[in-house]
């Protein structure tokens, strides 16, 4: 199938990880339980939210969510919480970890800024996907329709939600886990079938 024809074509839908396997840190005993998973996991999945600016001049004050993925679990850390920042900056600054996802420029420095850290081991797959010589990056829904021939749904009310907010809905916590979790799929699919680039 063709670039052009996979943009266009109904594919079915990727459906991704089920809530259930989705963990909000909000007690020392999750951050433990996702130290010990992720740091012995070799590659996560990676990806951060942030609370929408919609005023002219107005300053993130993001990232407000982190979000870690193994090939079974996702853990998603709240920036306001104390509950797991320890182990968030151990994984974050490991080297032995490496961290995938996609766009993300934004990511780490805005991170190193807010938890004055230095983030290692990260590949983001929209310019790896890219290759040398094309502009832009590729997105995760072009990857999931390249690498599993299906639909990667992003919904724009749940992007742009507010997620500094103490309490996160199902949508958000399942929209914020599928962003970690697929990068890590697509980037185990990747490494399968060897070195291939794809352009939006």
């Amino acid at each position: 199938m063709s670039r052009a024809s996979l943009r266009t074509a109904e594919l079915p839908v990727y459906h991704g990880i089920a809530l259930a396997d989705v963990r909000l840190v909000d007690s020392e005993a999750l951050a433990d339980e996702a130290f010990d998973t992720l740091m012995n996991a070799g590659e996560i999945g990676f990806d951060t939210e942030s609370k929408p600016t919609f005023l002219k001049g107005e300053t993130s004050t993001g990232p407000h969510l982190v979000q870690l993925a193994s090939e079974s679990r996702v853990y998603l850390f709240q920036i306001s919480r104390q509950h797991g920042s320890k182990a968030l900056k151990t994984i974050l600054e490991s080297p032995l970890v490496l961290k995938v996802g996609f766009g993300l420029g934004n990511d780490r420095s805005a991170l190193q800024s807010r938890l004055d850290i230095e983030i290692n081991k990260l590949l983001d797959m929209g310019e790896v996907l890219r290759g040398p010589g094309h502009r832009g990056t590729v997105g995760a829904k072009v990857a999931v329709a390249h690498f599993f021939a299906q639909k990667f749904q992003k919904s724009k009310k749940t992007s742009t939600s507010n997620w500094a907010a103490p309490n996160l809905s199902e949508r958000q916590i399942l929209y914020a886990a599928n962003d970690a979790h697929v990068a890590l799929r697509i980037y185990r699919a990747w490494v399968k079938t060897g070195s291939v680039e794809l352009t939006e």
